[in-house]
């Protein structure tokens, strides 16, 4: 996408986030950042930012600009929220800050690990060599990815998923990553080190697949926590395409209206969005995941709620991801602020798939107790609904 051209103007457009705006509070002296002699700023701007440490990952594939400082033994960490994530190096002096912004998509950052009065989020557009691809969509955007590396951590190109989200089987999931949770979680690529640690996976296919904690891997007293959670990897898998498709949908809406006055031309790209939102392509699962209760019960704590208690951040986790099948970004700002046309014709077109009205047979897999459930969920919780949505 000309994401740098006229419309958009990606460099040199006001950044509008959660980033944006703590920074604002603390160059205004509304908000000091704490140093931690262990962590420096990284607790601090995780509790600002309102990012949880139960949602702490951690990927030890060289696949950041920091390349050099990530090791299996030196892994980096990852946190997330619905809007924001960290990543945070032991020894390194910076912190890599990112953002998915409502109108431009992601956008970078990095913070200096130096004690001083007033820290400042120093914007990256240098990352976007990596994170402006085709494998984000041709936007500004973030991505999974899943690798075999060898002892240090060097990535085998040949060698895997070079975008990963829920559409992506189990079975090809976070080579170079760390993950724990307990026994029983179906076959995957984490925790594997090395060629001779991937030819005893092809014959143990469950090898080093099962762990509760990483003591065995490295010293985890250097980051927040033990963990690096199956269900946290799940959601950053899921979230981060959704991410993506929100920033291709607004960026396409927006040079259609401009050009032409109207969005006819965004029929394929809304459809497949709604195939995504819906989970309609989602990987099963061939056996129940059991993550971290610290990261589930704080993600479905969040919320919104419907009067019967039901929320769309609920999970399954026994067949699928999610107990309602409707992604829980469609309360993001990057949902709310897409230009009200598009979202007017996502609006109908959802209430076409959950009222059974579109009978095509991409949405056979949707139930019809799922389509009332999600429909009434979105009746209660989602405060931009038109109306025709309750009846009136």
């Amino acid at each position: 996408m000309p994401f740098d051209e006229e419309a958009i103007h990606y460099s040199k457009a006001k950044d509008a986030n959660p980033v944006s705006r703590l920074q604002q509070r603390i160059a205004g002296g509304e908000l000091q950042l704490k140093f931690d002699d262990h962590f420096g700023y990284l607790l601090s701007v995780l509790d600002a930012l309102k990012v949880s440490t139960n949602s702490q990952m951690l990927v030890f594939s060289k696949t950041s600009f920091q390349r050099e400082r990530i090791t299996p033994a030196t892994p980096r960490s990852l946190f997330f929220n619905d809007d924001v994530y960290v990543g945070f190096i032991p020894g390194s002096p910076l912190i890599e800050v990112s953002t998915a912004d409502p109108k431009l998509g992601g956008v970078f950052y990095t913070l200096s690990q130096t004690r001083i009065e007033r820290p400042k989020f120093a914007r990256n557009d240098q990352c976007l060599e990596c994170h402006a691809t085709a494998k984000t969509m041709g936007v500004p955007g973030h991505l999974v990815r899943s690798f075999a590396t060898d002892e240090n951590g060097v990535v085998d190109l040949s060698s895997g998923v070079s975008m990963v989200n829920h559409r992506t089987p189990l079975a090809e999931r976070w080579g170079g990553w760390y993950v724990t949770g307990k026994p029983g979680a179906p076959v995957h690529r984490g925790n594997l080190i090395g060629k001779e640690a991937f030819a005893r996976h092809e014959q143990q296919p469950d090898y080093l697949g099962n762990q509760s904690s990483l003591g065995k891997f490295l010293n985890t007293a250097a980051y927040p926590r033990d963990s690096s959670d199956i269900v946290a990897l799940m959601v950053l898998e899921h979230q981060t395409h959704m991410h993506n498709f929100l920033t291709r949908l607004n960026y396409e809406a927006t040079l259609a209206l401009q050009s032409y006055g109207h969005i006819n031309y965004l029929r394929n790209i809304v459809d497949a969005f709604l195939r995504y939102l819906l989970f309609t392509e989602e990987a099963g699962l061939s056996a129940p995941i059991h993550g971290s209760a610290a990261f589930t019960d704080s993600f479905v704590a969040q919320g919104p709620k419907d009067k019967q208690g039901r929320s769309l951040r609920e999970f399954d986790l026994k067949t699928r991801m999610f107990k309602y099948p409707c992604s829980y970004l469609v309360y993001s700002d990057g949902f709310d602020q897409l230009p009200e046309k598009l979202k007017a014709d996502i609006y109908q077109k959802l209430y076409d798939v959950l009222t059974g009205r579109d009978e095509r047979p991409v949405w056979a897999g949707l139930s019809k107790d799922s389509r009332q459930a999600i429909r009434e969920i979105l009746i209660d919780t989602k405060r931009d609904l038109p109306a025709y949505w309750k009846g009136k």
